[in-house]
């Protein structure tokens, strides 16, 4: 294609994009049935993860429930996989062991790649499925004391981004994706966190907004959804605002900073 017409196409596609957008905003979108789809959740034990499970109870899917102690089997091909399983060990990184290090990307990340690879085959060969990567706004911005964190939830942001370019290039269209990003929630992963600028978040709101983002096939879930706001502001703006806008945020919580315990 000649290359006004392709650019021309470009700048056509974004103010329909801005445009469809816009309309979702102000009519609400259809929501799919999942309704007898087979659910994987990990991590299902606590947090989102049970919270999650009982929301895709009451519309009376089918569950596998994933958590360390416990593994359901033999009941089908899955067909909905939330990768939600999650650690986080806050403390500067001289004081971060090895061992945690490696913890944290093995069950942030990696166990996202060997969840999905195994289940996958099955949705492609049907055209059929969706894939939840719950991530966090730390795979958009970075937080002192939390860098494995953050680094991950990085890996898992472009994990979802990659997967979704994957599956569109194969044509596997039916395959939905949805990449969940909150800030802090109350699980009780950080102890005591708080911000200025954000509030902590309850399990429940956090859940509510993923279920409606599954049933929607919206691809980039941020809790609150006025944080992608600033996460585009934060871009454009000069090093030396973005580092007054961090102070003002006064994020804290505890963290081991040099092998003491300390609000950070």
């Amino acid at each position: 294609m000649n290359i006004i017409l392709e650019i021309l196409l470009l700048l056509i596609t974004i103010i329909y994009s801005y445009l469809e957008s816009l309309v979702k905003f102000f009519i609400p979108q259809r929501r799919k049935s999942v309704a007898g789809e087979i659910v994987l959740i990990t991590g299902a034990g606590h947090g989102i993860g049970k919270q999650t499970a009982y929301e895709f109870a009451k519309r009376q899917s089918i569950l596998v429930l994933w958590d360390i102690n416990k593994v359901k089997k033999e009941v089908g091909d899955v067909t909905i996989v939330v990768n939600n399983a999650g650690t986080v060990y806050p403390a500067d990184l001289l004081s971060t062991k090895d061992e945690e290090i490696t913890k944290t990307f093995e069950v942030n990340i990696l166990g996202h790649f060997w969840i999905t690879k195994a289940l996958l085959p099955s949705m492609m060969e049907r055209n059929h499925g969706h894939i939840v990567t719950v991530a966090s706004v730390c795979g958009h911005e970075v937080i002192p004391y939390l860098i494995p964190y953050c680094s991950s939830k990085f890996a898992a942001v472009g994990f979802h981004r990659g997967l979704t370019s994957e599956l569109q290039a194969l044509g596997k269209t039916g395959i939905k994706t949805s990449c969940l990003c909150p800030v802090f929630v109350n699980t009780g992963f950080t102890k005591n966190p708080s911000t200025r600028l954000w509030p902590v978040l309850e399990t429940d709101e956090v859940v509510r907004s993923l279920i409606d983002g599954i049933l929607t096939n919206k691809k980039m879930i941020f809790v609150p959804s006025y944080i992608n706001i600033f996460l585009r502001l934060h871009k454009f703006l000069p090093e030396r605002a973005s580092a007054i806008l961090n102070r003002m945020q006064n994020i804290q919580f505890e963290a081991v900073v040099g092998h003491k315990i300390k609000m950070k």
